[in-house]
């Protein structure tokens, strides 16, 4: 296997050990901030937005090179004030179009409210994986979900590729373990 692969995430969840309670997170394809705003007061907060390089396995997704950067964008969204997911976004830098203006004007406002807001927005199938300490995504994970002190061994991820007209944006959402005692209105 080399280090561009995306092994690990997986289109078609099967029975995946430890995920109880959490795999209807994982699967459901509608709109993650509808889904915490059903459940109390829901709010973003912008940990970081820069031009970076992306993971390996988010540049082997996008068709970037190993050296390309794009638009990175890393939020808490919280519920009832307590960080529940971390939600990591690329966007390549090229072509340009709506959804780099977009992106620059979010701030502490949900990109889910708009992608699913907006028609146009094609979302690609749902890829879900453990993150332990090895994957890059994991310690700013632990960080923006406060859990430096409960460490967990790994965290449940998903990911979703949206597109509008020739852009695509890679989404990745890592979930806190508190999600899987949540129960929401889409009978859990």
């Amino acid at each position: 296997m080399n280090d561009r692969s995306r092994k690990g995430w997986r289109e078609r969840s099967p029975l995946m050990r430890g995920t109880t309670g959490i795999k209807t997170w994982l699967t459901d394809s509608g709109s993650l901030t509808g889904r915490l705003q059903a459940l109390g007061s829901f709010s973003v907060v912008l940990q970081n937005q820069r031009l970076a390089k992306p993971t390996d396995d988010e540049a082997a997704e996008l068709g970037l090179g190993r050296t390309q950067l794009a638009w990175i964008r890393e939020v808490a969204l919280l519920l009832d004030g307590r960080p529940v997911v971390f939600a990591h976004t690329v966007l390549p830098r090229h072509p340009r179009g709506p959804m780099t203006r977009w992106l620059e004007r979010l701030g502490n406002r949900s990109l889910g409210a708009l992608l699913f807001a907006h028609p146009r927005f094609l979302r690609g199938p749902l890829a879900a994986r453990r993150l332990d300490r090895r994957h890059a995504l994991f310690q700013p994970s632990i960080k923006a979900l406060h859990l430096a002190d409960v460490l967990p061994p790994a965290l449940w991820a998903r990911r979703s590729r949206f597109s509008f007209g020739e852009q695509s944006i890679l989404v990745t959402e890592v979930f806190s373990p508190a999600v899987a005692k949540f129960r929401s209105t889409r009978g859990d």
